[in-house]
């Protein structure tokens, strides 16, 4: 519990100043939403009257405290242009980015774990020569391009996938999935080559213990050693990346969502820098701030129970 509490107030502290910063940094954008609101054709006192109404005129500082304090209470503010509820708003859309981001990791490791330990049970070989290429290849674009190129091949080409639009769960699994799996895809190929090499360094490592020795020894054949042996204790930084990589999925998110039209907290995002919407950026950022911490806080939860080490670190740090 004192590891818990320890890593609760980083988190709490990091929050806070990316809320902060965030909402700095969102004031001094260009433009001005009350002239969204008023139209062009408004005059100056039009256009005062609507940031007074908004609140527009008062110090940044005491807005920002003001704001936290009806995030506390559950208000994060109306939307100035759809007058929309900034925490409803966001809420419902979440679940689609999740969904993406989700299908992204499981791609991810799903290339990542078996690469890397083909590429650890002989350094230097020809399977570890041709996943290197491949890793280099894929780490080498981005999502976005690499989204265009998918678009173009499985969707305009063979015609096997939708290149945009959502459907809900609701709709069926396979209708859900259909139109996710190139989304997913486009970020999880950029990701799975980090794991992959920290995964690699790692278990060529741990190949070199004594008990691994042992195990081959007695017998054991080398998937079962790789898989039950030498996975746990070669997976320690690759779980701490996973919860690093929850803020490049978040990143990349925005893009992907607005390439393949998926209605998620990244495209609204988009839509809210646009209109300058100010209230709902600060949402947007707020949430992703939140969900990027709260991966962490897991993350060090799963890192602790690997390592009982970190635990007693921790508690006494």
């Amino acid at each position: 519990m004192r590891y818990l509490l320890y890593r609760l107030r980083r988190l709490a502290i990091v929050l806070a100043a990316v809320t902060f910063v965030t909402f700095l940094l969102v004031n001094v954008l260009p433009g001005d939403v009350a002239y969204e609101m008023a139209g062009m054709d408004s005059s100056e006192e039009e256009v005062q009257e609507i940031r007074e109404e908004l609140g527009l005129d008062r110090p940044v500082v005491i807005r920002y405290f003001e704001w936290v304090g009806g995030v506390f209470v559950g208000d994060w503010g109306t939307s100035f242009i759809s007058s929309e509820d900034v925490w409803h708003a966001v809420t419902d859309r979440f679940p689609v980015s999740f969904e993406l981001m989700l299908l992204a990791q499981i791609l991810a490791l799903a290339m990542a774990i078996p690469a890397g330990m083909a590429s650890a049970f002989r350094p230097n070989g020809r399977a570890d020569r041709i996943i290197g290429a491949l890793a280099f290849a894929s780490v080498s674009m981005p999502s976005f391009m690499t989204a265009i190129l998918l678009i173009f091949v499985f969707a305009l080409g063979l015609g096997w996938l939708p290149a945009t639009g959502y459907e809900p769960l609701s709709s069926g699994l396979w209708a859900n999935l259909k139109p996710m799996i190139l989304p997913a895809l486009s970020l999880a190929l950029v990701e799975w080559t980090i794991l992959m090499r920290t995964l690699r360094v790692e278990m060529i490592s741990v190949l070199q213990e004594n008990y691994i020795a042992l195990a081959r020894a007695k017998g054991m054949s080398n998937l079962r050693i790789l898989w039950v042996h030498a996975l746990r204790p070669s997976s320690f930084s690759m779980i701490t990346l996973l919860g690093l990589q929850v803020a490049r999925l978040l990143g990349g998110t925005i893009i992907i969502e607005q390439i393949f039209g998926i209605p998620g907290v990244g495209r609204l995002l988009i839509h809210a820098v646009y209109t300058r919407d100010f209230v709902v950026i600060q949402g947007c950022v707020t949430f992703f701030a939140l969900a990027f911490v709260t991966a962490n806080f897991l993350v060090d939860i799963a890192y602790a129970w690997l390592d009982p080490r970190v635990r007693t670190r921790g508690s006494h740090g």
